[in-house]
């Protein structure tokens, strides 16, 4: 798949993985709110294979950031059922084993990844994160939270991503991931309303 940024660079995206799941029942019961979470990986060649640690990496992010935002956003959108329905997301980037995990962040660590995902998923939240460097077939989990209020402490939950031939070793998989709603049975309050908690009150709840 041939990708332009519209600036004249073009990426090559070998691969695209969807993954998808909604949690039907957690301990015998339905999900207080049924919810839908999902990544989405893409498979790219890695630019920087073989160029030393001090190479600046800044004109291919620029390049190549864009539009793998774009293209993992639409995806999400469209397996999740649209912008509205996005309440949490994430993002992350495992590098192959020829690479360095700098290369994955100079492509979901800065503005021409991050804020874009955020804009197509309107969001308002910084973006929780996840990075490595592996073989082929690692799994990582993506953290997510909500993409508005960040202290909402029922979205913080995960998701898996797995692309079972990629990384190669000169590849990176770029991934966003979202959820539909929380977690199925959100009940340990909320950072806004939690009370204040310090070693020393705990030690005079001891005593």
């Amino acid at each position: 798949m041939q990708a332009s940024n519209g600036v004249g660079a073009h990426i090559e995206i070998r691969k695209l993985s969807l993954y998808r799941e909604e949690t039907l029942t957690e301990a015998g019961r339905p999900p207080a709110r049924p919810a839908f979470r999902a990544s989405v990986a893409a498979v790219v060649s890695n630019p920087w294979v073989g160029t030393p640690a001090t190479t600046d990496l800044s004109a291919a992010a620029i390049a190549m950031a864009p539009r793998l935002a774009k293209v993992l956003t639409d995806k999400l959108i469209q397996a999740l059922g649209g912008v509205d329905a996005i309440e949490a997301f994430g993002k992350a980037a495992i590098v192959g084993t020829a690479g360095e995990i700098e290369h994955g962040g100079a492509l979901i660590h800065t503005p021409y990844f991050g804020n874009l995902v955020r804009e197509f998923l309107a969001g308002e939240s910084i973006i929780c994160f996840a990075d490595a460097r592996a073989d082929a077939g690692e799994t990582l989990v993506v953290p997510l939270w909500h993409k508005e209020h960040a202290a909402t402490r029922s979205h913080y939950q995960t998701v898996s991503a797995r692309v079972p031939d990629a990384p190669r070793a000169d590849e990176i998989v770029v991934i966003a991931a979202a959820s539909t709603g929380p977690r199925p049975h959100p009940r340990i309050g909320d950072r806004t309303t939690d009370p204040a908690v310090t070693a020393q009150k705990l030690e005079e709840v001891r005593s």
